[in-house]
């Protein structure tokens, strides 16, 4: 049984802009809520940035008053069977992955309030930037739930005191704190909360794109790693970097005191 409403109107927006694609969770009504067809729509979406070569970087936000409130706990209750909730849950976790292994780097556009895997979900993304009204929280242990996949994302991007301080409590902490934390790069007043994303945007895209796609395969394949394995690993990924031809032609525009020519 599923409980989403029938409609035709997209789950996942995505709108490009030269080099950049806005990918937009479309539940306004429902919050943005990861019902089980909007994680298999951003799945199919972010399948489709993946495979598009003019697509440099991708901005995820969501439509409404809300970025996402995590999964939806009424399509949840009305499918109560462990094998449903594993698959749920997988699921999600596919989607997170896909974001992190996406070739394009992926900026969070926080416009509004970020829980459970809603803020596993920001956590997730490369980058993240938030209005500085806006609050985020972990709260399932409120309701009975400890957030044990979103935990997964949020211990990845903040010390593990605050980490755990939010999974064991529950409570909203605002933007200022959650940039303090490392969960978000920055928290700016709502009315430049676009430019700032796509300055940034714009700022990635501008960059040689062989550069940003390795730098971030290598960067998440490495922090995993311990010290020696992780120093390996880098120093192979820059001598390969540097037999790129963006590389080359950037070493001698600096050589030559020129800006590079990379388009």
């Amino acid at each position: 049984m599923n409980t989403t409403a029938t409609t035709t109107e997209p789950l996942v927006l995505r709108h490009d802009n030269g080099h950049v694609c806005t990918l937009t969770l479309n539940r306004p009504a429902q919050y943005n809520a990861l019902s089980e067809e909007v994680l298999g729509q951003l799945s199919q979406s972010l399948a489709g940035v993946a495979a598009d070569d003019e697509i440099r970087v991708v901005i995820l936000t969501g439509a409404g008053k809300a970025f996402c409130p995590g999964h939806d706990l009424k399509q949840m209750r009305a499918n109560h069977d462990e094998a449903y909730h594993r698959q749920l849950f997988a699921q999600c976790s596919g989607v997170m992955q896909s974001i992190v292994n996406l070739p394009q780097p992926v900026i969070a556009r926080v416009q509004g309030m970020a829980t459970a895997a809603g803020c596993q979900l920001v956590a997730t993304c490369d980058l993240a930037v938030a209005a500085d009204d806006v609050k985020f929280a972990v709260s399932g242990i409120s309701i009975g739930l400890f957030c044990s996949t979103p935990g997964v994302a949020l211990a990845r991007n903040v010390h593990r005191k605050h980490a755990m301080e939010m999974l064991l409590t529950g409570e909203f902490i605002d933007a200022p704190t959650a940039e303090r934390y490392g969960l978000i790069n920055h928290a700016v007043p709502r009315e430049t909360l676009d430019d700032t994303v796509n300055r940034l945007a714009n700022l990635i895209a501008s960059r040689p794109t062989e550069a940003v796609r390795l730098g971030k395969r290598l960067f998440y394949s490495q922090v995993e790693k311990d010290l020696a394995r992780a120093y390996a690993e880098a120093g192979e990924a820059m001598a390969c970097n540097l037999m790129q031809d963006a590389a080359i032609e950037g070493i001698d525009a600096f050589i030559e005191k020129r800006k590079p020519r990379w388009d």
